[in-house]
């Protein structure tokens, strides 16, 4: 069977360039969706992360707020009963997440207590006194025994309490009792509304799972999984530390994307090692992926039609230089950087050529505003600066060509001072204008190749290189000019502000090998400047 020359040449050159195209559109989506992957997957191990710190930091303030009032004068030598009920009853009616406060003696009697729930009971058998004899008791979630049926209880839902309980001492260092706290599971759901609530408006699907050491108990979490064991990798690497996300197959059969992480305690506050773990279908999660993908095939599949057509009517005066594009289209293919040739003198070649080289371009665009998108993602929307993500890309890169003989780097947190108070007074637009201003004098304050970053809310980072022998001197200059420059009122929108900073240093890798255990030590020692006045600089160092 013969075939007209015509025929022949439109055959080839459709199907090359049918292939031409896919190759490319294949090359672009595969990259393309591998780095939108990596964004998502990461995005849901932050908010992992975001809410083991919430859990954290409220377990945190229960605990001092309980260390502390066992410390109180009226605790350890209550002159007047009285007083003391007065102190437990003002402390749940201003915290409401307390269920129970209870004061005892030193046989487990209660002799004061929130509503005088539980009054002259005994309960030197319960864990909230027997582990709170010589030292601060935290107790996991558990259902509730004694107070099951003396609590008012609206839902009819089991209740479950977390306990915190501190022994108390005269100053002859004699115990005297206990101060005992029961306080409802319910602020933990408060807390995953509060940060999960916001997302699953614009995120389809997403669970959150809350999971006791003990056990591997599912103690928050889908109504149907409550209580339940959850044995799974990422619960195990949770539990030894680990953060980060993982594809995973769950007990219902279904694959979802896990972001996971432990709430290991904040401060002075030890910790439950509660797993953190945050999922989504794994359809739902990679969808924008999925059709990034598909668009960009599409594109290159209709630009592959259209030149197949072109091709069929202009064959005949193409079959040379058609061979010169084959050429060219197979060192593209290798991924050699060249322009397809522009065929002066035929017309019709011209415009397949033209439209050819427009092909490249297209696609070319295409990629280089993914690789835009990617980087987007590592800037603060409202600042400009660089993200939480960026600082931790950054801090991979500097961690990978770490070099002994390098100049090490002084790592400043900083948290704003009065900046709430700005909020409350003016409104959120001029704290974020507020914001601005601040990031702006923060980065003239700093050498062109430093860095400044954003990390949310009130906190920044700055990565300061300093020299061979890093002095607290020079960083002090820099940490008072930093103070000096946000210590200047700000003029927002005709009205005068002033706010003040609080900074912690720690120096890598003299202070540790590990960045990211260097950006935590700076973090302490920020709250040692809060706590001895704001407004000033304190090395991690001496802190300890």
């Amino acid at each position: 069977m013969t075939i007209s020359l015509r025929s022949y040449f439109a055959f080839i050159f459709s199907a090359f360039i049918i292939i031409f195209t896919a190759v490319i559109s294949i090359v672009i989506s595969k990259e393309s969706g591998q780095n939108s992957e990596e964004q998502i997957s990461a995005s849901l191990n932050e908010k992992a992360n975001q809410l083991a710190d919430q859990l954290d930091y409220f377990m945190w303030s229960r605990y001092g707020e309980i260390t502390v009032l066992s410390h109180l004068d009226t605790i350890q030598n209550p002159q007047d009963i009285e007083e003391v009920s007065d102190l437990v009853n003002e402390l749940k009616a201003n915290i409401p997440s307390y269920s129970w406060l209870g004061y005892t003696d030193t046989r487990g009697m209660v002799r004061a207590s929130t509503d005088n729930i539980l009054l002259g009971a005994d309960i030197s058998e319960r864990p909230v006194f027997k582990n709170a004899t010589d030292k601060t008791f935290i107790g996991d979630v558990h259902d509730a025994v004694l107070l099951a049926k003396l609590l008012p209880n609206p839902s009819g839902e089991p209740l479950q309490f977390v306990d915190i309980s501190s022994p108390i001492y005269n100053e002859e260092g004699n115990f005297q009792g206990v101060l005992a706290a029961h306080f409802s599971w319910e602020w933990a759901n408060e807390v995953k509304k509060s940060i999960i609530k916001p997302i699953q408006q614009k995120e389809e699907q997403l669970d959150v799972f809350i999971v006791s050491k003990k056990d591997n108990t599912v103690i928050l979490g889908p109504k149907d999984m409550v209580g339940k064991p959850l044995h799974m990798e990422s619960v195990m690497k949770a539990q030894q530390g680990k953060s980060h996300w993982k594809l995973e197959k769950w007990p219902d059969g279904k694959h979802y994307l896990t972001g996971y992480a432990l709430a290991d305690g904040f401060l002075n506050y030890p910790g439950l090692e509660w797993s953190v773990l945050i999922r989504q279908p794994e359809d739902i999660a990679f969808k924008s992926v999925k059709d990034l993908r598909n668009k960009v095939i599409l594109i290159g599949f209709l630009f592959a039609f259209l030149f197949a057509i072109i091709g069929w009517f202009l064959a005949r005066m193409i079959s040379n230089p058609l061979k010169q594009l084959a050429l060219t289209a197979e060192k593209l293919r290798n991924g050699e950087r060249v322009e397809v040739p522009i065929k002066e003198g035929i017309t019709d070649i011209k415009i397949l050529s033209t439209s050819l080289s427009e092909l490249i371009s297209t696609l070319t665009q295409t990629e280089s505003d993914l690789d835009k998108m990617e980087s987007l993602a590592q800037l603060d929307k409202l600042t400009g600066l660089p993200n939480r993500l960026s600082l931790e890309e950054y801090l991979k890169k500097k961690k990978a060509e770490f070099d002994e003989n390098q100049n090490p780097y002084a790592i400043l947190y900083i948290d704003l001072d009065g900046f709430k108070s700005v909020n409350d007074t003016f409104g959120h637009h001029h704290g974020d204008v507020l914001l601005q201003a601040v990031a702006n004098r923060l980065k003239r304050c700093i050498r062109s190749h430093e860095f400044v970053f954003r990390l949310g809310g009130d906190e920044f980072v700055i990565l300061l290189e300093t020299f061979s022998e890093p002095t607290q001197e020079n960083i002090k200059l820099v940490a008072n000019r930093i103070i000096a420059a946000l210590n200047e009122p700000f003029h927002i929108e005709g009205s005068m502000v002033n706010i003040g900073c609080s900074i912690g240093c720690a120096l890598w890798p003299t202070d540790d090998i590990e960045l990211y255990q260097v950006v935590r030590y700076a973090d302490q020692a920020l709250y040692v400047s809060k706590e001895n006045g704001k407004n000033q600089l304190t090395f991690y160092k001496n802190t300890l």
